[in-house]
């Protein structure tokens, strides 16, 4: 990544869903189109599909219950970070069988570099790596503290 800063901007940008009920990835994926298409007035399907799309090629399930759906969006102006924390684990196919309670999903735009997208997933799968700030993401309820974990 070129920089810190263009974490703690796409940071600032992070929308956060707390305790959401999903039953189902494609539920999932809708949710964070709705929260897209409200912020940002990108329709929810064109969400819905792009993060679709990406997770027909493999799970995007990085184990520990934590999953990084992402996708490309052709109206995005800037990288967007949707963080949801599910009420309830849903299942989303990887090695380790365990269901995911955790999900950060990266809309990248059309335009934008690989290796920026690539530096951000690398970012947050080294956060999710660590056994504390999953606790800790599990149990805060301030909106805040969440983008403060996400971004150290």
């Amino acid at each position: 990544m070129s920089s810190d800063i263009s974490l703690i901007k796409l940071l600032e940008e992070v929308e956060v869903i707390l305790d959401i009920t999903i039953s189902s990835k494609k539920r999932l994926f809708e949710a964070v189109g709705l929260c897209i298409e409200e912020k940002y007035g990108i329709p929810r399907f064109e969400t819905f599909e792009a993060l679709f799309a990406r997770e027909k090629l493999g799970s995007t399930n990085i184990g520990h219950g934590i999953a990084l759906p992402h996708g490309r969006l052709t109206n995005l102006k800037r990288f967007v970070g949707v963080f949801a924390r599910l009420e309830n684990p849903i299942q989303f196919e990887s090695g380790d069988n365990k269901p995911v309670q955790i999900v950060f999903a990266l809309l990248t735009p059309e335009v934008k570099q690989q290796n920026q997208h690539l530096a951000y997933l690398a970012h947050l799968a080294e956060v999710f790596s660590e056994k504390s700030k999953r606790e800790k993401l599990l149990a805060v309820s301030d909106k805040k503290e969440i983008i403060q974990i996400l971004g150290k």
